[in-house]
């Protein structure tokens, strides 16, 4: 579903920011220092969109979905470049872009995911989050770090977005969690490469050597 149109400023970038996580980000281009001066004061947010892999400098090439970034702890530097934290809000896709500041701009509409049966939401949430439990216990133990509490979201589409958000992915792949309206299906693709994952990243911390390659040796 999606509601009224609104002009955002829009950043290119080469990662993803989803729904309720955070990006550190430096911000030195002119374009982009006046892009940042611009939303302070205007009191709005930007839009962060991956760029796509065609892109060239000054002439980037986003893909039509990202995600409304609010601006927290901002730092002006002497020189004028800005360090911030980009904070994920809502999801849009872009309708019309522009350039007619030095920054892309566009008028997008939010987007959200689809209503879905609560008892499926909360099934594969579940089943989600034991998964991805397991993948940070297996992450901690190969860093030899001791437990860390890591407080996952409660609900279902705030987890999917989270675990996309960490999982290892290739940009076009975290692009691809981003545009889906299903939590439903974002969820039981994650629940899937998690289940590669953890066996995989479990067997190599434990130096376990497959019998088929052992007896190649």
């Amino acid at each position: 579903m999606s509601t009224a149109a609104i002009e955002l400023p829009l950043f290119p970038l080469n990662t993803v920011l989803f729904p309720g996580t955070v990006m550190p980000l430096h911000i030195f281009e002119p374009r982009y220092r006046q892009m940042i001066a611009d939303c302070q004061r205007e009191h709005k947010p930007f839009g962060i969109v991956l760029m796509r892999p065609e892109s060239e400098p000054l002439h980037e090439i986003p893909y039509t979905v990202g995600t409304i970034a609010e601006i927290r702890n901002l730092d002006r530097l002497e020189d004028g470049r800005y360090t911030l934290m980009a904070v994920g809000n809502q999801r849009f896709r872009i309708l019309r872009q522009h350039h007619e500041k030095p920054y892309l701009s566009g008028v997008v509409e939010v987007i959200e995911d689809v209503p879905e049966p609560v008892e499926d939401l909360q099934l594969a949430m579940k089943r989600a989050r034991t998964l991805f439990n397991s993948y940070l216990d297996v992450l901690l133990e190969s860093a030899d770090e001791d437990d860390v509490h890591t407080t996952l979201p409660d609900e279902p589409e705030e987890l999917s977005h989270f675990i996309a958000y960490f999982l290892e992915l290739q940009n076009e792949k975290r692009q691809h969690f981003l545009e889906l309206t299903s939590t439903l299906q974002r969820l039981h693709e994650e629940i899937a490469i998690l289940r590669r994952e953890v066996p995989f990243m479990r067997q190599m911390l434990n130096n376990v050597i497959p019998v088929e390659r052992a007896i190649l040796n």
